[in-house]
C-alpha cells in the first residue's frame, strides 16, 4: 500500500504509475476473477482525468489542487475497495499466505527434551492466545512449552494413570485433559501443581473433548459409545454434574462446528452422524441401530442438484421413530451419511480423524480402507439451500469438494489433521512429515474456488522433519506457525524462513 501511495507533493499522474506497477505484477500472480476490460477503462479514464487536472488551465492552481485531490481521492477508494484487477488487496493477501506458508520450515530451536520418557505424541494444543503449547504423551504425561522460544514450561507427570489423547482449552487459563483410564481432568495454567478437579463418567477410554461456549458445557466422547455433557458452570473438587447426551456403537470422533449448532459423530464403521439444531440440554439415544447397517448409500460428488443430492444418502432419525423426541420441538434431528471415498466405492471404510472448518462451511476427513491399506483426506461442503423437506429433517448434507491420497504409513495409527485459523490452509501428518494443502494454488479461501466436479488439494510445501510416523498437528491461533508431533515423541515447530 505504501509503495502506491503517492505524496503530498506528487503530481496526480502518480496514481496512474502505481496502478501500471500493479500491471506489472499481474504477470506472475494471476488475479481473481474479474474483468479486466472495465479495469482498463477505469485506469485510463482515470489517467485522462488527472491530465486535465493537470494541464487543462482555466482556473489556477487552486482548481488544479481540488481537481488532484479529488482524482487521488478516487484512486484511493477504488484501491480500498479493491475494484479492478491490479488493486485488489485481497489477491496482495492470498500472494503474501501462498509465500509466507511455502516458506515454513523447522524451527532451529524446535522442541526438543534431554530425556524423552513420555513416549509418542497423541495430541497438540495451544492455548486461545497463542502463549502455550500443549502436548498429550502416551505415557501418562502433559507437555508445555513456549511455542515462541521453545523453552519447556512444565511437564505433569501422572498427569493421567493411561495414556492422555486429548487436550481442550476452555478459555486462556483453564483447560481439560482426557484419558484411556476413563477420566477427564480439568487444570488451571495459574496452578499446575494439582488438577483442579477430576470428572468420573465413561466406561471406556475417553478420545475426545468439546466445549459449548454459549451453555459453558464440556463435552466428551469415548469409545463406550456415550456422549457425555458435563456442567462446568457448577463444578467442585469432586466433579460436575453431568447426563449422557448420546450414544452409538462404533464412535471414533465427536467435534462441535463453530457456532455450537450441529454435532458431527464419525465411526469406525465408515458412518458419519450429523445432529442438527443441537441443543446439549435434550438426550438423544438411538434406539435401534438397524438405521446404522442399512445400505450405504454414497454422498454425491458431482454438481448434481441439490434434490438428488439429498436423496438416497441420508437417513433421519425424527420424532416419529424417536420416542425420546415426541411433542418437542425439531432440534437434535439426526442425520446419516456414509461419505463416498474415491476409488472405494465398493469398499468400506473407517472415519479415524474429524476436524471441521473455523467457519463451519465444511468438515474434514481422514480416512482409510477396511483393509488399512489405503487413506485419503477428504472435504465435504455443508450444503445450504435444499429443497423445503419436513421440518424434522435435517436442513443440510453434505457434498464431496476436494480430496487427496496420503502416505499409508503407521498403519493402526490415527493421524489428526487440521486447518489454519483462516481456514485457507490443511495441515496433514505424511509419513515422516507433513504437508501444507490448500483449495488451489493461491491459498484461496474455499467458497471463492468451489469446484462444480470434486478436485484434488493443491500441495503447497511438503516438510520431512522427524524420525518416526507424524501422528497429529496444529496450527497456532495466533501466530504464522503450526506443530507436529511424532510416534517417537518429537514435537517440531515450523516458522517462515526469511
Amino acid at each position: 500500500m505504501s509503495s502506491g501511495q503517492p505524496s503530498d507533493n506528487e503530481e496526480p499522474e502518480e496514481p496512474r504509475a502505481a496502478e501500471e506497477n500493479d500491471d506489472s505484477d499481474e504477470d506472475t500472480v494471476p488475479a481473481r476473477p474479474s474483468s479486466p476490460r472495465a479495469g482498463r477503462r477505469s485506469t485510463g479514464a482515470q489517467g485522462s482525468s488527472g491530465l486535465e487536472s493537470g494541464t487543462g488551465g482555466g482556473t489556477g492552481s487552486r482548481g488544479r489542487g481540488s481537481s488532484a485531490c479529488d482524482s487521488l481521492f478516487s484512486w484511493v477508494c477504488r484501491r480500498t475497495v479493491g475494484r479492478g484487477p491490479f488493486v485488489d488487496p485481497a489477491r496482495d493477501h492470498f500472494r503474501n499466505m501462498t509465500r509466507l506458508y511455502s516458506s515454513m520450515s523447522p524451527a532451529t530451536d524446535s522442541v526438543n527434551l534431554s530425556t524423552q520418557t513420555h513416549g509418542a505424541v497423541f495430541n497438540l494444543e495451544y492455548s486461545p492466545d497463542g502463549s502455550v503449547l500443549t502436548v498429550a504423551c502416551e505415557q501418562t504425561e502433559v507437555l508445555l512449552f513456549d511455542p515462541i522460544s521453545s523453552r519447556h514450561i512444565k511437564t505433569l507427570v501422572e498427569a493421567h494413570e493411561d495414556c492422555v489423547n486429548n487436550i481442550r482449552f476452555l478459555d486462556n487459563r483453564l483447560f481439560a485433559t482426557c484419558s484411556d483410564d476413563t477420566t477427564i481432568a480439568l487444570w488451571d495454567l495459574r496452578k499446575l501443581n494439582s488438577k483442579v478437579c477430576t470428572l468420573h463418567g465413561h466406561a471406556s477410554w475417553v478420545k475426545n473433548i468439546e466445549y459449548d461456549t454459549h451453555t459453558r458445557l464440556l463435552v466428551t466422547s469415548g469409545f463406550d459409545g456415550n456422549v457425555i455433557t458435563w456442567d462446568t458452570n457448577r463444578f467442585t473438587e469432586d466433579g460436575c454434574p453431568h447426563k449422557k447426551f448420546f450414544h452409538t456403537r462404533y464412535l471414533m470422533r465427536m467435534r462441535l462446528t463453530p457456532d455450537c449448532s450441529k454435532m458431527l459423530i464419525s465411526t469406525s464403521s465408515g458412518y458419519l452422524l450429523i445432529l442438527h439444531d443441537l441443543d446439549l440440554t435434550q438426550s438423544l439415544e438411538v434406539c435401534s441401530y438397524r438405521i446404522l447397517r442399512a445400505r450405504r448409500a454414497p454422498l454425491c460428488t458431482e454438481g448434481s442438484s441439490a434434490g438428488s443430492r439429498s436423496a438416497g444418502s441420508r437417513h433421519t432419525i425424527d420424532s416419529k421413530t424417536h420416542p425420546h423426541r415426541e411433542g418437542l420441538s425439531p432440534r437434535n434431528s439426526l442425520e446419516v451419511l456414509t461419505p463416498e471415498i474415491p476409488g472405494e466405492r465398493d469398499r468400506g471404510n473407517c472415519i479415524t480423524s474429524l476436524q471441521l472448518h473455523p467457519k463451519g462451511w465444511a468438515t474434514l476427513l481422514r480416512c482409510s480402507s477396511n483393509m488399512d491399506d489405503q487413506e485419503w483426506t477428504c472435504v465435504y461442503e455443508f450444503q445450504e439451500g435444499a429443497p423445503p423437506r419436513p421440518p424434522v429433517s435435517p436442513r443440510c448434507s453434505l457434498r464431496l469438494t476436494h480430496y487427496i491420497e496420503e502416505a499409508n504409513v503407521g498403519r493402526g495409527y490415527i493421524k489428526e489433521l487440521c486447518f489454519s485459523p483462516d481456514g485457507r490452509l490443511i495441515c496433514s501428518p505424511y509419513g515422516y512429515g507433513v504437508r501444507l494443502l490448500a483449495f488451489d494454488e493461491h491459498c484461496a479461501e474455499l467458497v471463492d474456488c468451489m469446484p462444480v466436479r470434486t478436485a484434488l488439494l493443491r500441495e503447497i510445501r511438503s516438510i520431512y522433519s522427524h524420525s518416526d510416523v507424524v501422528l497429529t498437528s496444529k496450527f497456532s491461533p495466533t501466530h504464522c506457525q503450526f506443530a507436529s508431533g511424532c510416534l517417537s515423541g518429537r514435537v517440531a515447530l515450523y516458522q517462515p524462513h526469511f
